[in-house]
C-alpha cells in the first residue's frame, strides 16, 4: 500500500461508544481504519461516516487487512468489553503488528489487567496505554474527557489525535498523560466512583424535595434548571432537569421518569472503587453508600414485602405530611446540602487517587485531573475549575475540605446541610449519601474522637495495646483485674 492511503490511527470494537469515536476521529481531519468481528457492525459504521459528512474512514473485514491498512508506527484503539474479549481482540490483531506499534485499551478495564497486557505487549516489542474514556455516547461523538495512562513513548505518537478528539475547555483539552502502569484504568475508576455518588445524592435531593416537600416533577425540573446556572452547574444536574420534562409516551400519562422501575444497575467500576479504598485505608463513606444504595435498590420485591409488613405493624408513613414545610427554604437547603455534599464525595475520591499514586510511584497531578474532568466527562462541572486551582495553591493538601475556600463554604452550608439530614430522618426518608458526607465531615473535623474507648475496648479484650495522650510508648492494661479492684 503507498503510504499516502494508508491511515493514521485505527480502531476495533465498533459497539455504541466505538462507532462514535472513530466517526468523531474522521471529523478532525485523522484517516482511521476500522474493524469489528460482526461485518454488519463495520458497513454500519461506513454507512455513518457517508451520511455524517464523507468522513475519511475505511472499514475492513479481517484483523490482517485493519493492520496493514495503518501507517506505521500503528496505533489501535480497542473498545470492546472488558476482560476475555479485550485478551482475545489483542491476540488477533498482534498476530499482524510490528515491534513499535501501539495498542490501546479504551475500556472500562481494571487496572491490574491492562499492567499484566503492558508486560505481555512489551515482551513483543509493543507498546501499550490503557485509556479511560468518559462521556457516553455523545462524548464520544463529539468530545470525551480521555485518561491514558502506560507508555509514555506510545502517548507522544498519538497526542496530537486525542488533543483534537478531546472535549475542549477553557485551558485547554481535556485530555493528559495521567501516569506509567495501569493509572489512566484506575483514575477512570476513581471518576466512575465518584459519579456513583453525585448521582445518589441527586437522586436523594429528589426524593426530599417530591416527598417532603411535595414538589411536582414540573417544579422539580424549573428547580434543577435553576441549580444548573449556579454553584451547582454539572452535565447531571443538567439532564435531571431534562428527565423531569419527559412525559411517558407509552401511556400518554404522567411523567416517565414515574413509570421507571427503581432498581439501578451498575458495571462493576463503583464496587472497585470501594474496595481500592478499603485496600488502602481511605475512608470513602459517600461512594460506599451510593454502592450499597444500588444494592439495597436490588431488592425491589423484598422491598415491597417489607412495607407492608412494618404497616401492618402500625408503622406511619410521614412522607406525605408537607403541609408544615417551608417550601421556599427547603429548596435552598437542599441546593447547599447537595453542595457539600458533593465536595465531600469529590475529596473521597481525590483522596485515593493520590493514596494510589503513592504506593505505585505514579506522580498523579490531581490539579490536572481536575481539569481533563471540566469537559466531555459524566461528571463535569463548574466546581472542578476551583477543585483545580486549590491542588494548584497546595499540590500537597491534606483534603480538599481544608482548602480555605471549601472550607468556609463548608461551614456556610453545615446549618442547611444539618436540616435536611435531620427532616429526611424525622420523614423516614433515606439519604444515605448526604448523611455519610455529613458524618465524613463531622468526624473530619473533631480533633479528638471517641476511638479512645474503641482502642481501650482492643487492649481490654486482644492485649492490643494503646498509645497516651501525654507521653510517647505503647502500653498494655489489665483492664478486668483493675476493673475488679475497683467494685471492691
Amino acid at each position: 500500500m503507498e503510504s499516502a492511503t494508508l491511515s493514521q490511527i485505527g480502531l476495533a470494537g465498533l459497539a455504541v461508544m466505538g462507532q462514535n469515536l472513530a466517526l468523531n476521529i474522521a471529523e478532525k481531519g485523522f484517516p482511521i481504519s476500522v474493524y469489528n468481528r460482526t461485518i454488519s457492525k463495520v458497513d454500519e459504521t461506513l454507512d455513518r461516516a457517508h451520511r455524517e459528512g464523507q468522513l475519511p474512514l475505511s472499514g475492513h473485514y479481517n484483523p490482517k487487512d485493519f493492520v496493514l491498512s495503518i501507517k506505521k508506527p500503528r496505533s489501535i484503539i480497542i473498545l470492546v468489553k472488558a476482560g476475555a474479549p479485550v485478551d482475545q481482540t489483542i491476540a488477533a490483531l498482534s498476530a499482524h503488528m510490528e515491534p513499535g506499534d501501539t495498542i490501546i485499551d479504551g475500556g472500562n478495564e481494571w487496572y491490574e489487567n491492562t499492567e499484566r497486557r503492558m508486560v505481555d505487549a512489551s515482551a513483543n516489542g509493543l507498546l501499550y496505554l490503557g485509556m479511560g474514556v468518559s462521556g457516553g455516547e455523545d462524548g464520544a461523538r463529539y468530545g470525551p474527557s480521555l485518561m491514558p495512562g502506560g507508555s509514555h513513548r506510545a502517548y507522544l505518537n498519538i497526542h496530537g489525535i486525542l488533543e483534537k478528539v478531546a472535549a475542549q475547555v477553557d485551558d485547554g483539552p481535556c485530555v493528559t498523560y495521567i501516569g506509567e502502569g495501569g493509572s489512566g484504568n484506575f483514575v477512570k475508576m476513581v471518576h466512575n466512583g465518584i459519579e456513583y455518588g453525585d448521582m445518589q445524592l441527586i437522586s436523594e435531593a429528589y426524593d426530599v424535595l417530591k416527598n417532603a416537600g411535595g414538589l411536582g416533577n414540573e417544579e422539580l425540573a424549573e428547580i434543577f434548571g435553576e441549580w444548573n446556572h449556579g454553584e451547582l452547574e454539572s452535565f447531571l444536574i443538567e439532564i435531571t432537569s431534562d428527565i423531569f420534562k419527559v412525559t411517558d409516551d407509552e401511556t400518554g400519562n404522567g411523567h416517565l421518569v414515574d413509570k421507571i422501575l427503581d432498581k439501578t444497575g451498575m458495571k462493576g467500576t463503583g464496587k472497585w472503587t470501594v474496595q481500592q479504598a478499603a485496600e488502602l485505608s481511605i475512608a470513602a463513606p459517600t461512594i460506599a453508600a451510593s454502592l450499597d444504595s444500588r444494592y439495597m435498590s436490588g431488592l425491589k420485591e423484598e422491598r415491597e414485602a417489607a412495607s407492608e409488613i412494618f404497616k401492618n405493624e402500625g408503622l406511619k408513613e410521614e412522607i406525605n405530611n408537607v403541609s408544615s414545610v417551608d417550601k421556599k427554604r427547603l429548596i435552598d437547603d437542599v441546593r447547599q446540602a447537595l453542595y457539600a455534599s458533593k465536595i465531600c464525595s469529590y475529596a473521597q475520591g481525590m483522596n485515593l487517587l493520590r493514596a494510589k499514586s503513592m504506593e505505585k510511584g505514579w506522580g498523579l497531578n490531581l490539579g490536572e485531573l481536575a481539569r481533563i474532568w471540566k469537559g466531555g466527562c459524566i461528571i463535569r462541572a463548574v466546581f472542578l475549575d476551583r477543585i483545580k486551582q486549590a491542588y494548584q495553591r497546595n499540590p500537597g493538601l491534606a483534603n480538599l475540605l481544608v482548602d480555605p475556600e471549601f472550607a468556609r463554604e463548608m461551614v456556610q452550608r453545615q446549618a442547611a446541610w444539618r436540616r435536611v439530614v435531620g427532616l429526611a430522618v424525622q420523614k423516614g426518608i433515606s439519604v444515605p449519601g448526604m448523611s455519610a458526607s455529613l458524618q465524613y465531615f463531622d468526624t473530619y473535623r473533631r480533633g479528638r474522637l471517641p476511638a479512645n474507648l474503641v482502642q481501650a475496648q482492643r487492649d481490654y479484650f486482644g492485649a492490643h495495646t494503646y498509645e497516651r495522650v501525654d507521653r510517647p510508648g505503647a502500653y498494655h492494661t489489665e483492664w478486668s483485674k483493675l476493673a475488679r479492684k475497683a467494685r471492691v
